[in-house]
């Protein structure tokens, strides 16, 4: 019992202390002094706070109607800014991309290579195109040209012979690269995307037989590839280049690259990105283009002729890329 009124009368009188110095301390100059840290001492000032600004909704396009008749068998049109898809066509189905394979190639060569290396033109390089089925940036055997001049061979009169010497340096050979490239399109979750080759020709066996299914891609996977590296500075600077010319050196001859991709040159607001042809994929194009600050990636593949050349359907490509651009630049916009 005792020690019962010891505790009661210890606690009383805390509380007594307690209920007596507060007021000390928030109304007198001694307790102001120690919360301010002294008389010799600037007073405490309250801290700045900037709230952060919130984001403007972003006003996203609207799809309306449908664009007109194309010839693509297989065709997207993405909003870039938002990633949302305005327009498909058997948009996720797996076909040959040909020549657009070398969005990948490039992508690979500026994310694994280094710039300024010097990348010796082989023997395998030359023989690419040696077939005349393919593309060709005219390299010669020996020359030895750095990895960021190469690109534009590569990407603006779609070297397959660029393609080949740039697997070469990097990987040690076209097969050690296309591992790389198959590993890439996985870690970008391309899910439907497979490459047999570095430069898209159609794959073939010993006897000269096409061997199907073991290059293909999807118009989905496609666009979503192509904004992501549209996202590369250098890569948007190879692409959207109309003519590089690499005067010669003492390692290499001069070349003369000129873009084939014909919006370039008459579409407004065309910005890239990549064409394509073989005989099974038809016609093969990867375009970008940006008016009033917006941005579109519209993809078609196996675009046709009436007759089926590669003239015919290089043509076919570029006016079914014009359709969807057009069509998706008039759409509305509407704020989310």
């Amino acid at each position: 019992m005792d020690r019962r009124r010891v505790l009661a009368i210890i606690l009383l009188v805390i509380a007594i202390i307690l209920i007596i110095s507060v007021p000390v301390w928030l109304f007198t100059p001694l307790g102001a002094n120690v919360l301010n840290g002294g008389p010799d001492d600037p007073p405490l000032t309250p801290l700045a706070y900037t709230p952060s600004p919130r984001p403007t909704p972003q006003a996203v396009l609207v799809p309306k109607g449908a664009p007109g008749p194309i010839t693509a068998t297989e065709a997207i049109l993405m909003d870039a800014d938002t990633g949302n898809i305005l327009y498909e066509k058997n948009a996720y189905t797996p076909v040959p991309m040909a020549s657009t394979t070398k969005i990948m190639t490039a992508l690979i060569a500026i994310r694994a290579g280094k710039l300024d290396q010097m990348v010796t033109i082989g023997q395998d390089a030359v023989e690419e195109t040696g077939g005349g089925v393919g593309s060709s940036a005219q390299l010669v055997k020996g020359d030895q040209i750095k990895l960021q001049d190469l690109l534009y061979g590569l990407m603006l009169p779609s070297g397959d012979d660029a393609a080949v010497a740039i697997a070469d340096a990097i990987a040690g050979s076209p097969q050690n690269f296309v591992t790389i490239m198959n590993a890439e399109a996985q870690r970008l979750q391309l899910f439907q995307t497979r490459y047999y080759n570095v430069d898209g020709l159609e794959a073939v066996d010993n006897q000269g037989n096409i061997i199907p299914g073991v290059h293909y891609t999807t118009p989905y996977d496609l666009a979503r590839l192509a904004r992501y590296a549209m996202n590369i500075p250098l890569f948007a600077k190879v692409v959207q280049t109309k003519e590089y010319d690499l005067p010669s050196t003492s390692t290499h001859h001069a070349y003369t690259w000129k873009n084939i991709n014909p919006l370039l040159s008459h579409f407004n607001g065309a910005i890239g990105i990549k064409t394509g042809w073989t005989p099974q994929a038809g016609g093969c194009l990867v375009a970008a283009a940006r008016r009033n600050g917006h941005t579109l990636i519209s993809v078609v593949l196996h675009a046709t002729g009436p007759a089926n050349t590669m003239d015919q359907d290089d043509q076919a490509r570029a006016a079914d890329t014009e359709i969807l651009l057009n069509w998706g630049f008039r759409l509305p916009m509407q704020a989310p």
